[in-house]
């Protein structure tokens, strides 16, 4: 053991160990721990009970946490010694990255880290350390949250898009770098008119070379009714639905960005023609859509339209519904089937 508890050693003959469990009550059901661990955590509860701050309370919490990660009381004694001894945020920082590289979605490690960089005011690592991690699976939350509160506390924006751009080239499906690119620029320049034109011919770009994914277009769509905007206050956008319709591309989120646009211009002939065309994807949409259609049409004639989405639930609820993307669909139509009721 790096902290040198063996019978053997001396160097803790004069702490008194207390023994698994921490109570008098005999456990309902025993649990199997290790010698080693029962020895670890033995001392750790002595030296606790005692407040020792020291060199060998430190390695021993590292030994705790090698048999332990996710110990949140383990990690906070540690940072409390440390705090004690002002030493070792250096090989701190180290410890937590060999940690962080076998058991990245580790909370309590994450946690320790920003800590430590509090501590030390030294964030200069962070950028990569979340790069590496991310590089292993891009949708790490950990990750994701601990770069975001360094680029927030430390300023540390110069580079960030172009890091996105990077990550879209190697997939644009990755929803997690799209939702970063809109935090990065909400965060910085904020969303003027110029900078939302330009943030959708980026998405549009996207779009064009994979018109059914849906990440490019919750972004593009986000950005627009976040800020309270139309859909017909962009032209570039607009005529790059309107082409992608009339080559008979078949991507609902497409269908869904279009049947809103045509809401927004009062267009009720070119809304219905959507919903003509998804009703015929299958039979039980089909007759799930007239169904609806029928019961949207009483409920607003009788004054009674609060209850048309529980209806429209009801009935969705008894049909297979293969995807989120497949359910938007469905709320779309009745969006539109509302406002041509209207």
């Amino acid at each position: 053991l790096s902290s040198g508890i063996n019978a053997e050693y001396g160097e803790w003959s004069d702490v008194t160990p207390i023994p698994l469990p921490y109570n008098d009550r005999e456990p309902v059901v025993q649990i199997m721990y290790s010698e080693r661990f029962k020895d670890v955590y033995s001392y750790m509860a002595a030296i606790m009970q005692n407040k020792e701050y020291s060199e060998r309370a430190l390695a021993l919490t590292t030994d705790a946490i090698e048999l332990n990660t996710a110990n949140y009381t383990v990690w906070h004694y540690r940072r409390e010694i440390l705090r004690e001894i002002k030493l070792h945020l250096e090989s701190e920082m180290e410890f937590t990255a060999s940690v962080i590289a076998d058991q990245p979605k580790n909370y309590q490690v994450w946690h320790h880290r920003r800590c430590i960089i509090e501590m030390s005011g030294d964030a200069s690592k962070e950028l990569e350390l979340t790069e590496e991690t991310l590089t292993k699976d891009a949708k790490n939350y950990h990750a994701w949250d601990h770069r975001q509160w360094v680029l927030t506390q430390y300023k540390m924006w110069d580079r960030e898009l172009e890091y996105i751009d990077e990550l879209l080239r190697k997939d644009l499906r990755n929803n997690s770098a799209w939702n970063h690119r809109y935090f990065v620029i909400d965060s910085t320049t904020g969303w003027s008119r110029g900078t939302v034109e330009k943030e959708l011919d980026y998405a549009a770009a996207y779009i064009s070379k994979a018109p059914n994914n849906e990440s490019s277009w919750n972004y593009a769509t986000g950005i627009i009714k976040k800020q309270s905007m139309k859909y017909t206050d962009f032209s570039n956008f607009k005529e790059l639905c309107r082409s992608l319709h009339a080559s008979n591309m078949p991507s609902p989120f497409l269908m869904s960005t279009l049947a809103e646009m045509y809401i927004e211009e009062e267009n009720s002939t070119a809304a219905s023609n959507i919903f003509e065309k998804l009703k015929g994807a299958g039979q039980y949409s089909g007759q799930l859509l007239e169904l609806s259609a029928k019961a949207a049409g009483h409920l607003l004639n009788c004054g009674c339209g609060h209850y048309l989405a529980i209806v429209f639930w009801g009935l969705v609820s008894h049909v297979k519904i293969s995807s989120w993307a497949e359910n938007n669909k469905y709320f779309t139509i009745l969006y539109c089937l509302t406002n041509s009721y209207n």
